[in-house]
């Protein structure tokens, strides 16, 4: 059985590993480029955040994950296409990554 400190050790180096991932993901402003940019962007990084203005409410900020392929999302997780603003088009085409469940397209006949 492993002491306290050595099971200590071992989380914390996780936790800054994980954290460490996290902060290496760049973050890009979509409304300041083309969207051929966009896409190039997340090509090359794998995963962006991108970050820009709500249509309904300028003042505040929209953000997410958006992602080049499946193998970016976690486990559990599946892609799906979302569309974000870009300099030269109202709505990109993007992906980002979303939980995956199986009967959401039938929860709405569900109600109880």
């Amino acid at each position: 059985m492993k002491s306290p400190a050595v099971k200590t050790a071992v989380l914390t180096a996780c936790l800054c590993v994980m954290a460490g991932q996290a902060l290496a993901i760049s973050r890009h402003d979509p409304t300041r480029t083309s969207c051929d940019r966009v896409h190039a962007a997340i090509a090359s990084e794998g995963a962006v955040i991108l970050r820009y203005p709500s249509p309904r409410n300028p003042s505040l900020t929209l953000y997410d994950r958006y992602v080049a392929s499946a193998r970016f999302c976690n486990g559990g997780e599946v892609l799906d296409r979302a569309f974000v603003p870009s300099a030269d088009a109202r709505a990109c085409p993007v992906f980002k990554c979303k939980v995956h469940e199986p009967h959401d397209r039938f929860r709405r006949f569900l109600r109880p």
